[in-house]
């Protein structure tokens, strides 16, 4: 028996925010100092590292309990499930609702008892809450479902990954070009065969790093107390560089696989540099060169949308969508991510 992917859904905002829209943005360095660089060089040195073209953001009209339910009833349609067999509804997020125009976020009450409220589902023992992990927090609530599935609590579960970032960024730091909108979601169940989820592992440094990423002020000194999301960029790739190849060779050597059967690899789509390092250093623990087309990418199109990046990067995948990718029944799959906490995860997962 096995815990599988049955259905997969998505919600990827239509707006489309180019790079050039950030063309007459004042950007400031850390202390409120301006950059010596005209903007066309910050964005095109940006482009470079991260890989971003464009990012979408979602409508003045939408919050992030909404397009987690979007996402959900594409998931729900897919693995064509009666949604009152649902028994866990597990939500990844980070800042809960932040309305258009607020920087307040309400998680009250949770995200997911308003995307089980959004579905109609009447079935009170189908318990709904949220899981705060960070970018990796779709891939451990994913986790957490597989522990509930294998210990017999739960034969359904709907796990989903919701953010809009676009509503907590500092316009002022040009890292808020980064961040972008979006939710996936999965459904996994029991399964009469020994494929699904073979083995996760997961980790939390905090001794020195739990504040790599963090709430602070603005970098335009006013007197306004309105915070935003930061982050340390230089000790956050260092840290995942080092970290999260390891933490992959580990869950794979944990489920028996060896490196020659994996066919693809679902990295968080944080920093296009980034990601290519991680997976260098992780095929370098074997000996090996990166396969070619083993890393499908989304960052360049649709941005960083935290813990929405890799259920929505599955869903494509799996519904053709992306150019020189496909999965087959019985491929092996890497997924892993990291993030705010500092927090990493892996998981190795076969069709």
């Amino acid at each position: 028996m096995g815990v599988s992917i049955i259905g997969t859904g998505s919600y990827i905002p239509e707006n489309q925010v180019k790079n050039i829209a950030f063309s007459k943005q004042e950007f400031l360095n850390s202390d409120g100092s301006p950059f010596q660089a005209t903007n066309e060089v910050i964005i095109e040195k940006f482009r470079a590292i991260t890989g971003i073209n464009e990012r979408r953001y979602v409508g003045k009209d939408l919050n992030t309990s909404d397009i987690a339910f979007f996402a959900a009833e594409n998931a729900i349609l897919d693995a064509n499930i009666d949604r009152e067999d649902i028994d866990y509804i597990i939500l990844a997020h980070n800042f809960g609702d932040v309305s258009w125009g607020s920087s307040q976020g309400d998680t009250l009450p949770s995200l997911a008892s308003r995307v089980k409220n959004k579905l109609r589902i009447k079935n009170p023992k189908c318990v709904a809450y949220d899981i705060l992990f960070g970018c990796p927090g779709w891939i451990e609530g994913v986790i957490q479902g597989h522990a509930f599935i294998k210990s017999g609590i739960a034969k359904k579960c709907l796990v989903i990954g919701a953010e809009t970032l676009s509503r907590i960024v500092d316009p002022y730091d040009r890292d808020s070009m980064i961040y972008a909108d979006g939710a996936g979601a999965v459904i996994i169940e029991l399964t009469n065969d020994s494929n699904g989820i073979l083995a996760h592992n997961s980790a939390s440094y905090t001794y020195e790093e739990a504040y790599f990423l963090f709430y602070g002020k603005s970098y335009h000194k006013t007197q306004e107390e309105t915070r935003y999301i930061k982050m340390l960029g230089r000790k956050i790739y260092e840290f995942a560089v080092t970290h999260v190849p390891k933490a992959m060779a580990a869950c794979l050597e944990k489920s028996g696989i060896d490196i020659t059967e994996v066919k693809k690899i679902l990295i968080h789509q944080a920093n296009e540099k980034m990601d290519e390092a991680i997976i260098s250093r992780f095929y370098a623990l074997y000996h090996m060169d990166v396969p070619k087309h083993c890393m499908p990418m989304t960052i360049g199109e649709f941005g960083n949308s935290s813990v929405a990046t890799i259920p929505t990067l599955l869903d494509c995948l799996l519904k053709g969508k992306i150019e020189n990718h496909n999965l087959t029944k019985g491929d092996v799959v890497i997924f892993a991510s990291v993030g705010a906490g500092m927090n990493i995860n892996a998981m190795v997962y076969k069709l």
